[in-house]
């Protein structure tokens, strides 16, 4: 009767699964955009006469780490050539316990820029111009994106930011949660697939910024 009643546990706990607590493995998938998801963009992120067309661009549905210390999914809209570097990207930062405040295509905030930042958002691809200039950003091409902006804010030549929630964050000579650090998790993984961050700009300095061209 002793086995039976072991061998019932057995069964039990594996119907049951991972054990409250147990680590989440990294999960992402690569995935074309569907009929729902470019309805959503076009006229938001997307509009005819942006420099790629929907049928280039990928969704990502990917495992991070909260600043809660909980595994989240999240979504990314990248370029069908960046994809499976990003996934990698992302995987290392999951490895290291990297976290990321929230991971959500920009549509969410109406395309605004400046809206998906105040929310501290992580985000990729969106057709907009280079602020001031009539030149397209490489996240109109889905070749960029911004990792924890409030934490890593764009910060003038003049040392200022637009943000208020990232005035703390224009000291960068102390390293805190979610920060893009040189030598830290967030820039090293970058630079392991070959991309480049705005940390690394003269004047001007993006340091939420990461792109496959350095700009």
């Amino acid at each position: 009767m002793r086995t039976v009643a072991v061998t019932a546990i057995v069964v039990a706990a594996l119907l049951a699964g991972p054990a409250a607590g147990a680590p989440v493995d990294f999960k992402a998938t690569i995935s074309r955009l569907d009929a729902t998801q470019r309805e959503r963009m076009t006229g938001v992120s997307w509009q005819p006469g942006c420099p790629v067309a929907l049928a280039d661009l990928r969704l990502l549905t990917l495992t991070y780490h909260g600043f809660d210390g909980g595994p989240h999914t999240g979504r990314l809209v990248v370029h069908r050539d960046a994809a499976a570097t990003l996934v990698g990207v992302f995987r290392r930062l999951y490895a290291a316990g990297f976290p990321i405040r929230r991971m959500r295509p920009v549509d969410s905030y109406g395309g605004s820029d400046f809206r998906s930042i105040e929310a501290d958002n992580t985000s990729a691809f969106n057709c907009r111009r280079v602020d001031g200039t009539s030149r397209w950003s490489n996240h109109a091409y889905g070749r960029a994106i911004d990792v924890n902006p409030i934490e890593n804010p764009y910060v003038t030549a003049r040392g200022t930011t637009s943000h208020p929630a990232s005035r703390p964050y224009l000291d960068r000579r102390r390293a805190r949660r979610g920060m893009a650090t040189r030598g830290g998790a967030l820039v090293r993984a970058f630079q392991a697939a070959g991309w480049g961050w705005g940390g690394d700009w003269n004047g001007a300095r993006d340091y939420q910024h990461f792109s496959a061209n350095g700009r």
